[in-house]
């Protein structure tokens, strides 16, 4: 019923647009320069009109909504939209109309990922419908913080189901349950994963900002072909308490955002201790530092930024991304950086890094052991009855919409086959490998060994090693493929991974702990370039703020 209602609401919005601004505002030019467009619209622009009462939160719920249920059959992003938003975003306004904010995030709608758990109306499933109708006792730890800012949820987004942790053969931005996304770079694009609806629903301004997760790429890949920035924060600076997990030792959550000072907006709303999730109590500071504040034009003026060349392995089609990512040396050269060139992991890294397992054995072990207790044991009504991942494997295997046999289990049959979870021995020797590998002979050791403030490397080649270390990584806008780039579509046919305007990044990499560095460098880099807005989606949705307050005062003339 209220998806058939925002659907008339909608209809009704494009027909009588003209007829109802020229009723109220002869001068059209006027009253949408009065509103930001939500496609570029900032943290601050909204926080300005709010408090100048141009519009209300519920005029933003209702435009978001609008603009959801205008894009969605064609690119398949979002999976839930809250039922009670905009009851929500009316007690925002009221608190707001009493003097009362709880922060610069007070009344504005975002979007959060399909694993992210919530004690409302709407589904957590990570796509699949084995969690369909099964419930919470509480909000997760980041939800709860995000309704601790003032922030409304307004719904969730699609992933790579599972988020990315079951198939061999699937495809990034499918789920049983949520379907395929599509980016909106270029007809059929690839969204990237796992945070795939994240990506794209920030990316055409369907929230302000959308929530992530990553274990390992699945923030940093989504947002540098949706031309977003991205921050994948250190394992333990966000909660993942009722995250849907994979590794306890890999998963973090983050923010993706179109701006720099957006993502630091909402990592600074979601960051810090929760006592369900024993690593934030690593943190070494007792409240954050100021992530918004990092945001200074001169953060590079003086600092040491390595280039792990041996990291990058050239394949066809990378001479744009490498191009591009000379002249980002050269301008943070520019921005009064150094830059210490030609440095390199040791050889043995980078073996295990391109051709070892013990990555892969950390991650399947980890799920073995994480997945129930630190999620399924937590249910409070699990109408499927899957305790663990045998019996999550079972009802996949059974259930027609899973898309079994089609779309494998082979991630799950290989951890099976492991023969161990993350309590044996094996386990420990696999994880201190990782450790060695991305730590004194990898990134961390490159840090320390040339005095470094930060790495950067393209953001395609960024995800793999921080991963093993739970280090953050800041991916902002870089370029995009050019008119003459050749078409390539995925292996099963169904996606464009390569095409003309699909965007790229270029990655700050720290040592733990240093997003307010990295967010520094980035958005230093970001004011230089202004990369973002070069060029623009092929699909838009055109419902606009303007409308949706113009469609108000209308019902209120009658």
């Amino acid at each position: 019923m209220a998806g058939r209602t925002l659907n008339i609401c909608l209809l009704w919005l494009l027909l009588f647009h003209s007829v109802i601004c020229q009723s109220f505002y002869p001068n059209q030019t006027n009253v949408e320069s009065a509103f930001p467009l939500l496609i570029d619209v900032t943290t601050e622009e909204l926080e300005t009109g709010l408090e100048q009462g141009i519009f209300t939160s519920v005029d933003l719920v209702n435009a978001y909504t609008a603009r959801i249920l205008e894009v969605n059959s064609t690119l398949n992003v979002v999976t839930e939209i809250n039922p009670d938003a905009l009851s929500i975003a009316a007690e925002l306004d009221a608190e707001r109309a009493n003097g009362t904010t709880r922060g610069p995030l007070h009344g504005m709608p975002i979007l959060i990922k399909g694993n992210i758990g919530t004690a409302d109306k709407m589904s957590t499933t990570a796509g699949s419908f084995a969690l369909l109708g099964a419930t919470l006792p509480q909000d997760s730890g980041v939800a709860a913080k995000l309704r601790a800012a003032g922030v409304i949820i307004l719904g969730k987004t699609n992933l790579s189901q599972w988020a990315n942790f079951r198939s061999n053969n699937s495809t990034n931005g499918w789920s049983a349950y949520g379907g395929q996304t599509f980016g909106a770079y270029y007809p059929q694009q690839d969204p990237s994963g796992s945070s795939s609806g994240s990506g794209v629903a920030s990316s055409i301004g369907l929230a302000l900002a959308t929530l992530g997760s990553e274990t390992s790429g699945s923030i940093l890949s989504p947002s540098e072909v949706n031309n977003l920035v991205g921050i994948k924060p250190t394992v333990g600076l966000t909660s993942r308490a009722l995250v849907i997990p994979i590794s306890e030792r890999q998963d973090t959550v983050g923010p993706m955002a179109r701006t720099v000072k957006d993502a630091a907006y909402l990592l600074q709303a979601v960051a810090g201790v929760d006592p369900n999730d024993n690593y934030t109590l690593a943190q070494p500071f007792a409240t954050p530092p100021d992530y918004v504040g990092a945001c200074n034009y001169s953060s590079l003026r003086g600092k040491r930024i390595g280039v792990p060349r041996n990291i990058i392995t050239e394949e066809e089609g990378d001479a744009p991304v490498l191009s591009a990512f000379e002249s980002a040396i050269r301008t943070i050269r520019r921005g009064g950086a150094t830059i210490v060139d030609n440095i390199n992991i040791t050889a043995y890294a980078l073996d295990q890094y391109l051709n070892g397992n013990a990555s892969i054995i950390i991650l399947e072990a980890d799920f073995l052991s994480d997945l129930p207790k630190n999620y399924l044991s937590k249910l409070v009504t699990n109408p499927n009855n899957v305790h663990n991942l045998a019996d999550v494997s079972n009802f996949t295997h059974n259930f027609p919409p899973e898309d079994y046999p089609d779309r494998d289990t082979g991630v799950w049959d290989e951890a099976f086959a492991l023969g161990f979870d993350n309590t044996s021995p094996q386990f420990w020797a696999a994880y201190q490998n990782n450790l060695e590998v991305a730590g004194p002979q990898g990134i961390l050791g490159l840090l320390t060994n040339y005095s470094l403030d930060a790495l950067i490397l393209p953001t395609d080649f960024s995800p793999g090693l921080p991963a093993l270390v739970g280090t953050p990584v800041v991916t902002v806008p870089m370029g995009f493929y050019p008119a003459n780039t050749t078409v390539v579509r995925n292996r099963r046919g169904t996606l464009v991974e390569t095409a003309p305007n699909i965007p790229f990044g270029l990655s700050f990499i720290g040592p733990a702990w240093s997003e307010a560095s990295l967010i520094g460098y980035a958005y230093a880099f970001e004011q230089r370039t202004n990369v973002r807005n070069q060029v623009q989606p092929y699909l838009v949705p055109n419902v606009e703020l303007a409308e949706v307050v113009s469609r108000k005062k209308v019902l209120r003339r009658f």
